[in-house]
């Protein structure tokens, strides 16, 4: 799919299969067909691929025959199936087709590729986006739309595949492109996506076994709502993803705790300043999710070598905060368009 500068020889004339279609997957697949690209998506069960094909999707029964002739494959199956999966198809597929997946952990799924020798071709995902709902009758085209998308390079000719793949996720996806090394994105993931999973499920599930369960049902408005809402992803998922970055997820979710406790402690005195000044940090937290401002930046590199310095750029882009807008091979030099978010004033 590459030349051996790395250059895309383009997108119009993609070959590009999706495995595993629910929610993401499907929203990837529902993409790439409004696109008009050549696309196939294969999930392991028979209704679904059948009502892929009532969306106008190309579903064929046998993985091997949704693989076939393919440049791109996405693995969107269940975390725990992914390594095999990526084994499975690695060895369908020829050395230039890229892979990549969209699974909540990579740290993982990075280290066992690594092992197999896959990561010159395969860059591991994640986008940060979803719904409570599940399954491909949940999927939509633009879910992914402007997501902040995570990819983590690697050394040598995996930073050839990411390159292209960072290209296409832009300029289809429109997507914020976040390069990270795979350790420090399951550090990031733990408190931004994880955590957040098991203070909805402590509300919703006390708001369960809590004696007026219906009156306060009856009275939650959007706090309780917003509050709540991934609680409705199916528990299943909910598991696997946690399971998946357990040890980071409680070091986090210590950190939560001890903050609840400097807040319950304040009630509990009666102590308005202090319970004051601890909502204050957060709302600061909370107002820079949608506040913050980004300064541009355009860095080039040499399109051959070993690409060390572009990769520690890469990362260290990531780990700031910031993500590429852009991605541009040349013969001889690559030229990505980076947002820097703006340190905030206090």
């Amino acid at each position: 799919m590459t030349d051996e500068t790395g250059s895309p020889n383009g997108y119009a004339d993609l070959s590009a299969a999706v495995v595993g279609t629910g929610l993401i997957g499907g929203s990837v697949l529902l993409r790439l067909r409004d696109a008009g690209l050549d696309t196939a998506g294969w999930d392991p069960d028979p209704a679904t691929r059948s009502y892929a094909r009532s969306q106008g999707v190309t579903a064929p029964d046998t993985l091997d025959e949704a693989l076939r002739g393919r440049d791109l494959v996405f693995l969107c199956g269940p975390l725990p199936s992914l390594p095999e999966t990526l084994l499975r198809v690695a060895d369908a597929t020829p050395p230039g087709c890229v892979l990549t997946d969209v699974g909540s952990t990579k740290g993982e799924l990075t280290r066992f590729a690594a092992r197999h020798g896959l990561l010159d071709r395969f860059v591991p995902g994640h986008p940060m986006a979803g719904a409570e709902s599940a399954g491909l009758t949940a999927a939509a085209p633009t879910l992914l739309d402007s997501a902040a998308w995570v990819l983590c390079p690697s050394p040598g000719a995996g930073t050839l595949a990411f390159r292209w793949l960072a290209g296409l996720l832009v300029g289809l996806f429109r997507a914020r492109v976040v390069p990270m090394d795979a350790e420090d994105h399951d550090d990031a993931a733990a408190l931004a996506s994880h955590v957040p999973h098991l203070l909805a499920g402590a509300l919703a599930g006390a708001v369960h076994r809590a004696r007026l369960r219906d009156a306060v049902l009856a009275l939650a408005a959007g706090s309780f709502s917003d509050g709540t809402r991934v609680a409705g992803t199916p528990a299943r998922r909910t598991a696997s993803m946690l399971l998946g970055n357990r040890e980071r997820v409680l070091t986090e979710l210590a950190g939560v705790t001890a903050y609840l406790g400097e807040l319950a402690d304040a009630l509990r005195a009666g102590d308005a300043d202090a319970l004051t000044a601890l909502h204050a940090d957060a709302g600061a937290a909370r107002a820079a999710l949608s506040g913050r401002s980004y300064a541009v930046e355009t860095r080039d590199f040499p399109v051959r070598g070993e690409h060390a310095d572009e990769l520690a750029w890469l990362r260290e882009l990531g780990a700031a905060g910031g993500h590429l807008s852009g991605c541009a091979v040349g013969a001889d030099t690559v030229s990505y368009t980076a947002q820097h978010p703006v340190p905030l004033t206090t």
